[in-house]
């Protein structure tokens, strides 16, 4: 388990706007997580009980414009401290944590050798057998990773000894560099690349597959949203949009057709 993504989070400052954003862009169905005295909220694909993502306000602390809206990815670590120290380690740093979540599992997130923050996560695993999940690829999960990194192929070196990555395709990108895809000992699941100059700081981008792009950033932009680039086929033949939902969170989707 240990390297593949497992959870995606969205923190935001309206969490009830974002929520019917979110479900008609992407089809989720927002809910409770049912867990006292927690605030949280689960997506899901329809048809199934399993969440595919969760979302959390923005602490108070955190809204004055320092901390925006944001997606988060969380990779699965045998040993989140171990793993949070060797981030410490080996030039990164530790942001949160680690750190108990009740009868759900341990957490830290970290930031690797240029800033880019991302989660650690151990989940306590359920008794019995585990629910049913929507297979890879079907409309409303996460079908990619991507990072934007101060340098890509530093980043690439850092994450694959973190994580066990594997190096998979190597993309020419032009005058946008090299785009180097990565895997876990299966099909890729994310990419790297150097950021490009209008980018701040280095960054990651997470994918919510959907049936055509077109008629999904129709939704994005009829629900409140954005598209800031798009769309475009890549290497392989599928077509994506890199969007911003009405709170100024970064997400991007991805379809087989266009």
């Amino acid at each position: 388990m240990q390297g593949n993504f497992i959870w995606h989070e969205l923190t935001t400052s309206d969490p009830a706007a974002a929520a019917k954003f979110y479900t008609k862009v992407t089809g989720w169905q927002a809910k409770d997580s049912g867990v006292p005295g927690v605030d949280y909220i689960l997506f899901q694909v329809p048809g199934f009980d399993m969440g595919v993502a969760g979302m959390v306000k923005l602490m108070p602390e955190n809204c004055n414009g320092n901390t925006p809206p944001s997606w988060s990815g969380y990779v699965a670590v045998d040993d989140v401290d171990a793993k949070a120290r060797e981030f410490a380690d080996n030039g990164g740093s530790v942001l949160t944590g680690p750190a108990d979540i009740p009868d759900i599992g341990r957490f830290a997130v970290v930031a690797d050798l240029h800033g880019a923050a991302i989660s650690l996560f151990k989940p306590v695993m359920p008794e019995g057998p585990m629910p049913p999940m929507p297979e890879p690829g079907t409309p409303g999960t996460f079908g990619w990773n991507e990072l934007y990194a101060d340098d890509g192929k530093e980043a690439f070196a850092f994450y694959s000894k973190r994580f066990g990555w594997q190096p998979d395709r190597t993309v020419d990108m032009g005058q946008m560099g090299t785009y180097q895809t990565f895997k876990l000992g299966g099909p890729g699941i994310g990419g790297i690349m150097t950021r490009m100059e209008h980018m701040p700081a280095p960054f990651w981008n997470y994918y919510v597959n959907v049936e055509a792009i077109d008629a999904a950033a129709d939704r994005v932009k009829g629900a409140g949203g954005q598209v800031v680039n798009g769309p475009h086929e890549v290497p392989g033949g599928s077509w994506i949009v890199n969007c911003l939902d009405p709170q100024g969170a970064m997400f991007s989707l991805v379809a087989p057709k266009r």
